[in-house]
């Protein structure tokens, strides 16, 4: 067999053993590249009127919303011009996941949602775990975006013209009207899988990152010339200045600290609740709550208030490395929101052409599978160019 043989048995064996996850891979992730502005269009208690009158600050936003989820931990208030404060409720053993949504200047109650319910939520889940538990789920799905990034390459391999006339036919789609089906599938696998893949391989890229550890750190010390990432880690209060805690809750006086210090702030504010004696105080701070990568991450100690410092990705973006600001983007390149709007069109519509692409190639594999077998049953039929050949008369041989 030739290279090109090789390569195109690789395609077909590895395409048909993953097709149907990078099927639903693909589905999915076109759903999610709209997330926020479906959310936005579809769910009202997600938005508060601005009001001339001052926010209610986090401890009593946590009163509000303790009184709804009697029992459950909060994990963190959010603020947002313009948008309900969310009090969230995390908890990994018992698992649950709620959010209640307030309005932070009255203290109404909109919503109390139950985000394992929630139908993003359900899709996310699939589409990193495959509602798997996550120790199952997520080596599924990291081995089939593995095996497409293979498929991405080899595809190229196949696709790349031998000369000019052939590459007229591999840039665009050459329809005629009386073109066979077959070939018409044929350009929509080989055209649009071509130019799908400068777009998909990011996607497929940044899916590995979450997938695999190895890769994640892999990247990372590429991209950082050679150095290795620094895990997330827990940062620590100072448990023997427990005495010398503020009366006012430290939640309170920290949110207020970050407001009088960026005057003319418009993005989010998320405080985390110290959850331990010795847990610290988080404050998030996002310019661009459409994103997630600009997010300022700044970790306190709940009696002193003193800031602590981070070695991390997730400290000051002002103090992240070009490596670490990669890693920050991994979500935001992977649904396209790096680029705005036009970048969310471009990963759902690549997401919906990947989709496809499972589907025309196995048309194609099942076209020539049955092309093949009919050729063989025809050939075992067919007389044999020995009884074909004219038996010469008894006459001409006389002669």
């Amino acid at each position: 067999m030739t290279l090109k043989k090789i390569i195109g048995q690789v395609h077909l064996w590895l395409g048909l053993s993953s097709g149907l996850i990078v099927l639903f891979l693909g589905i999915t992730g076109c759903i999610l590249a709209f997330q926020r502005e479906i959310e936005n269009a579809t769910r009202p208690y997600l938005f508060s009127k601005v009001q001339n009158k001052p926010l209610l600050p986090p401890s009593e936003l946590r009163k509000i919303a303790d009184a709804q989820l009697p029992g459950k931990k909060a994990h963190g208030i959010q603020y947002e011009p313009g948008k309900s404060a969310h009090v969230s409720y995390y908890n990994a053993d018992p698992e649950y996941y709620y959010i209640v949504f307030i309005d932070p200047y009255t203290g109404k109650v909109l919503k109390t949602k139950n985000m394992n319910e929630d139908f993003f939520r359900i899709v996310i889940m699939g589409h990193f775990y495959l509602w798997l538990p996550p120790n199952i789920g997520q080596p599924i799905v990291a081995s089939a975006t593995l095996i497409f990034v293979v498929l991405l390459i080899t595809g190229i391999v196949l696709w790349w013209p031998k000369n000019k006339a052939a590459a007229k036919q591999r840039f665009w789609f050459n329809w005629k009207e009386n073109l066979k089906w077959k070939r018409k599938n044929y350009d929509l696998h080989n055209v649009l899988g071509f130019y799908v893949s400068w777009v998909i391989i990011f996607i497929a890229l940044t899916g590995l990152v979450w997938g695999f550890q190895w890769f994640a750190k892999s990247l990372y010390w590429t991209t950082s010339g050679g150095k290795e990432m620094v895990q997330f880690y827990e940062t620590l209060s100072d448990t023997t200045q427990i005495a010398n805690a503020p009366a006012t809750p430290a939640m309170d006086q920290l949110w207020r600290k970050v407001k009088q210090d960026n005057p003319s702030y418009t993005g989010s504010i998320e405080v985390h609740v110290p959850t331990e004696r010795n847990s610290s105080i988080e404050v998030a701070m996002n310019p661009d709550p459409t994103t997630f990568w600009q997010a300022d991450y700044r970790y306190y100690d709940q009696y002193t208030l003193k800031e602590i410092p981070v070695t991390h990705v997730y400290g000051r973006l002002q103090n992240a490395s070009v490596a670490d600001k990669i890693m920050r983007m991994n979500y935001d390149i992977h649904v396209g929101a790096v680029l705005g709007l036009p970048g969310k069109i471009i990963a759902f519509v690549a997401s919906l052409i990947c989709a496809s692409l499972p589907v025309t190639g196995f048309y194609i594999w099942y076209g020539r599978r049955k092309k093949n077998a009919k050729g063989n049953k025809n050939s075992e039929n067919k007389p044999t160019r020995k009884n074909t050949q004219p038996r010469p008369s008894f006459a001409k041989v006389n002669h």
